[in-house]
């Protein structure tokens, strides 16, 4: 079992810590806030600029605790970052801000460049200063822990696993930000000193996921009897990791991975794209039968996706060995849960579909 999952005062030297956390309002992000609020005594402040793909929905059910604080800034800005870090004064920073939809990177890759590389600068010089001014004994406990990507390792062939050893070699606009990025970080850990922490995740799935992404836009699609775009021959092979076994697994290394480290975070579930399409199809006919028929009619193969990589996957020995971490769910265990929730709140995602993204196609170059 995670090892996050003992009590608060079993894994902390003090009740309670202040956790700052970037991008708290976005998929990723806002589970990790869920959890910190829900099952822990921590305090947690969520820094978001609330682009397209954050929802302060994702937060509604902490929003009214207490130790909940959310300020809306953008990291780019370092006089705001600043003023936040000398009000909140952190104890950890979990850095999840980003641009992170490959397509959307190949439309338009200077956001891209702006965010997830001037702004992880930005943040990593003010939580410097920050470091700088605590006293020995919270100096020590300081953790600047990066969130990034298993992208940013390029592509696989047949066989093998990205491991942390592995070598950088990007291929999208997208992935390319997340390795510069990541390789800021480890400077400002090897230069200055600063106690950071890096994880590489494969692909995230679960409820508030934007509908710009894979599992989200075909369940949503299905429902409404829309088309399911599938890239390419849908051969193009993902190793998916339900989100909150990925919260369990960041909580856990901000507060008892090695600093300097790196550690790759995967659910140990590689699936073809065409194979996660057909089971959700399978579970939607089950949980929800379409009178027109099985959603399988609905699979439409598009042009593929210009760079697209051909198979990501992880080897995530290293968490496991040092840390104790492990997933809970299985693909079939975890895909269920997130085409229920998806099922069970139309409002959220009905929201993002009459406004912001209404499932159009990005990133055709």
């Amino acid at each position: 079992m995670p090892a996050f999952e003992k009590s608060a005062d079993q894994l902390d030297p003090r009740p309670s810590f202040r956790f700052l956390i970037t991008g708290g309002a976005g998929f990723i992000g806002s589970a990790v806030v869920r959890k910190l609020v829900a099952e822990t005594g921590h305090s947690v402040c969520v820094v978001d600029k609330l682009t397209y793909a954050g929802n302060r929905a994702s937060l509604a059910s902490v929003a009214a605790d207490p130790r909940f604080r959310f300020e809306q800034a953008d990291i780019t800005d370092g006089a705001a970052m600043r003023a936040i870090f000398a009000d909140y004064d952190p104890d950890f920073v979990m850095h999840l801000a980003a641009e992170s939809h490959v397509d959307r990177s190949i439309d338009g890759p200077a956001a891209f460049i702006e965010t997830n590389i001037v702004g992880t600068f930005s943040l990593l010089q003010e939580a410097l200063r920050h470091w700088r001014g605590l006293d020995e004994v919270r100096k020590a406990a300081f953790r600047f822990h990066h969130i990034s990507t298993d992208e940013v390792f390029g592509s696989l062939g047949a066989d093998g696993l990205f491991r942390e050893d592995t070598a950088y070699q990007p291929n999208s606009p997208y992935s390319a930000s997340k390795a510069a990025s990541d390789h800021l970080v480890r400077a400002w850990h090897h230069t200055y000193g600063l106690p950071t922490l890096i994880t590489n995740c494969s692909n995230n799935y679960g409820p508030y996921h934007f509908p710009e992404k894979l599992i989200p836009l075909m369940i949503i699609n299905a429902l409404e009897g829309k088309p399911l775009p599938v890239y390419g021959n849908g051969h193009n092979v993902r190793d998916w990791l339900y989100v909150d076994d990925h919260a369990d697994a960041l909580l856990l290394v901000a507060q008892q991975g090695q600093v300097g480290e790196t550690y790759n975070v995967g659910g140990h579930n590689e699936m073809a794209n065409i194979d996660v399409v057909k089971t959700i199809c399978s579970l939607l006919d089950e949980l929800r039968p379409d009178p027109a028929g099985p959603r399988e009619r609905l699979i439409t193969y598009v042009t593929d996706r210009p760079g697209h990589d051909a198979r990501y996957a992880i080897d995530a020995g290293k968490i496991g060995r040092e840390l104790g971490w492990a997933p809970k769910e299985t693909f079939a265990t975890g895909l269920r849960r997130t085409v229920a929730w998806y099922l069970d709140n139309p409002g959220w995602w009905g929201d993002i579909r009459s406004g912001v993204y209404r499932g159009e196609r990005l990133g055709s170059a």
